[in-house]
C-alpha cells in the first residue's frame, strides 16, 4: 500500500479515536454509513445533468464515501491498494477487452 494511503488511514483512525467513536465503528455500521454517504453523493446529481451538479457538494460527499471505505479497510487490516488491484484483475477476466470495449453489457451477457 502506498505511504500516502497508509498515512491517510492513520489520520482517519486518529480522528475517530480522539473522539471515542471507535465504539460506534463496527464494520456493519460503517458499511451502512458508507451506503448513506453514497446516497448523498447520488443526491448531488438528482434531477440534474452531470454538468449541473455542484462540484463542491460532489467533492464533500465523495470524501465521506472514501472516509468510511478506508475505515472499513482499516477495521479488517486490508491493504487498500492490494484489494483494488485484486478486484481489477478479476474484472479483467470477466470483462476481456475484445468483448467489453465500448459496451455496457454485463459480463454474463456477452
Amino acid at each position: 500500500m502506498s505511504n500516502e494511503i497508509k498515512e491517510l488511514m492513520r489520520e482517519i483512525d486518529a480522528f475517530t479515536q480522539e473522539r471515542d467513536w471507535d465504539q460506534f465503528h463496527n464494520p456493519k455500521d460503517l458499511a451502512v454509513a458508507l451506503s448513506i454517504e453514497a446516497s448523498e453523493l447520488l443526491e448531488a446529481f438528482l434531477w440534474k445533468s452531470p454538468e449541473e451538479a455542484k462540484t463542491e457538494k460532489v467533492k464533500e460527499e465523495l470524501a465521506d464515501v472514501f472516509n468510511y471505505a478506508l475505515l472499513i479497510a482499516s477495521k479488517y487490516g486490508f491493504d487498500v491498494a492490494a484489494i483494488v488491484r485484486e478486484k481489477l484483475a478479476r474484472n479483467a477476466e470477466k470483462y476481456p477487452i475484445d468483448k467489453a470495449k465500448g459496451v455496457a453489457t454485463k459480463y454474463n451477457e456477452f
